[in-house]
Protein backbone atom coordinates (compact mmCIF):
# COMPACT_ATOMS: atom_id res chain seq x y z
CA UNK A 1 0.00 0.00 0.00
CA UNK A 2 1.04 3.16 -0.91
CA UNK A 3 -0.09 6.87 1.34
CA UNK A 4 0.50 10.18 0.26
CA UNK A 5 1.18 13.01 2.69
CA UNK A 6 1.80 16.65 2.75
CA UNK A 7 4.50 18.37 4.75
CA UNK A 8 5.28 21.86 6.34
CA UNK A 9 8.24 23.12 7.76
CA UNK A 10 10.83 21.44 5.73
CA UNK A 11 13.77 24.19 4.94
CA UNK A 12 16.74 21.90 3.05
CA UNK A 13 17.26 18.75 2.01
CA UNK A 14 18.17 17.35 5.39
CA UNK A 15 14.75 17.97 6.76
CA UNK A 16 13.64 15.54 3.87
CA UNK A 17 16.15 13.08 5.66
CA UNK A 18 15.60 12.83 9.32
CA UNK A 19 12.04 12.84 8.32
CA UNK A 20 12.82 9.69 5.93
CA UNK A 21 15.10 8.05 8.55
CA UNK A 22 12.08 8.33 11.57
CA UNK A 23 9.12 6.98 9.48
CA UNK A 24 11.62 4.58 8.00
CA UNK A 25 11.87 3.04 11.31
CA UNK A 26 7.70 2.65 11.83
CA UNK A 27 6.62 -1.40 12.02
CA UNK A 28 5.68 -2.51 8.33
CA UNK A 29 7.23 0.30 6.80
CA UNK A 30 8.99 -0.74 3.16
CA UNK A 31 9.70 2.00 2.02
CA UNK A 32 9.73 5.84 2.47
CA UNK A 33 10.06 9.00 -0.20
CA UNK A 34 10.30 12.38 0.80
CA UNK A 35 10.66 15.45 -1.51
CA UNK A 36 11.69 18.78 -0.26
CA UNK A 37 11.18 20.01 -3.18
CA UNK A 38 7.38 19.00 -3.53
CA UNK A 39 7.01 19.26 0.22
CA UNK A 40 5.35 15.41 0.21
CA UNK A 41 6.41 12.45 1.25
CA UNK A 42 5.16 8.73 -0.03
CA UNK A 43 5.07 5.60 2.49
CA UNK A 44 5.06 2.13 1.10
CA UNK A 45 3.28 -0.28 3.59
CA UNK A 46 2.70 -3.80 4.06
CA UNK A 47 -0.67 -2.42 5.29
CA UNK A 48 -2.63 1.04 6.33
CA UNK A 49 -0.48 2.79 9.29
CA UNK A 50 -2.34 4.70 12.15
CA UNK A 51 -2.15 8.18 10.65
CA UNK A 52 -1.32 9.14 15.06
CA UNK A 53 2.01 6.77 14.13
CA UNK A 54 3.10 8.83 11.10
CA UNK A 55 2.35 12.29 13.07
CA UNK A 56 4.59 11.53 15.79
CA UNK A 57 7.33 9.85 13.65
CA UNK A 58 7.50 13.29 11.34
CA UNK A 59 7.03 15.12 14.94
CA UNK A 60 10.39 13.28 16.11
CA UNK A 61 12.31 14.68 12.99
CA UNK A 62 11.56 17.83 14.07
CA UNK A 63 8.97 20.83 14.12
CA UNK A 64 7.19 19.90 10.81
CA UNK A 65 3.01 19.33 10.34
CA UNK A 66 1.88 16.26 8.01
CA UNK A 67 -1.66 15.90 6.82
CA UNK A 68 -2.71 13.43 4.63
CA UNK A 69 -3.02 13.79 0.40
Amino acid sequence: MISRYIITGMTCGRCAAHITEEVSELDGVTGVNVSYDSASMLVESEERLPFDAIIEAVAEAGEYSVVEA
